[in-house]
């Protein structure tokens, strides 16, 4: 907001100039944004008894879910990698006693994956690490303008999403 008003005090700043200014401040508060979440993320889940996981750990953590146990072309779907990329990962976390692997009764060929004990309260940690965070965000913002940045979140997540 003060970049806006700092344009307004030229009024001579053309049209261009002010949407170049706009989208350069975007991408700014964007790359910044996604950096201070991915570092305070590291900071607050990987720390302790979970010192042992990185962020992307927590991350295939979360996408197998406390469900059961799920396959592995549907979790690597889930965080849009490849099976193989998958694999590695859930080798890490087998090792470390967060992830089992269990082989399907229909069908032996099919690997199926589900969380330990230990992953199941990693996983339980990282989900309260995002609601403490959301929570801190919200009770920032009037309600109007939680609507509003759920509505530019939305659109934005829809536009990654798509694959520009």
């Amino acid at each position: 907001m003060a970049y806006l008003r700092a344009l307004q005090v030229r009024p001579a700043a053309s049209l261009l100039e002010v949407e170049m200014n706009i989208n350069h401040m975007l991408n700014e508060v964007l790359v910044k944004l996604f950096r201070n979440i991915n570092l305070i993320e590291e900071r607050a889940i990987c720390s302790g008894e979970y010192k042992d996981v990185t962020a992307n750990d927590m991350h295939v953590i979360e996408a197998i879910d406390m469900e059961g146990a799920r396959n592995m072309t549907s979790v690597a779907r889930s965080l849009g990698v490849t099976t193989g990329t998958l694999t590695i990962a859930v080798n890490s976390l087998v090792k470390k006693g967060y992830v089992q692997r269990v082989r399907s009764e229909e069908d032996r060929r099919v690997v199926l994956i589900s969380l330990s004990e230990k992953g199941r309260k990693a996983y339980l940690h990282h989900r309260q690490f995002h609601e403490q965070m959301i929570q801190a965000i919200v009770e920032e913002l009037s309600a109007e303008e939680q609507e509003v940045l759920e509505k530019a979140l939305m659109k934005l997540d829809r536009f990654f999403r798509s694959g520009f």
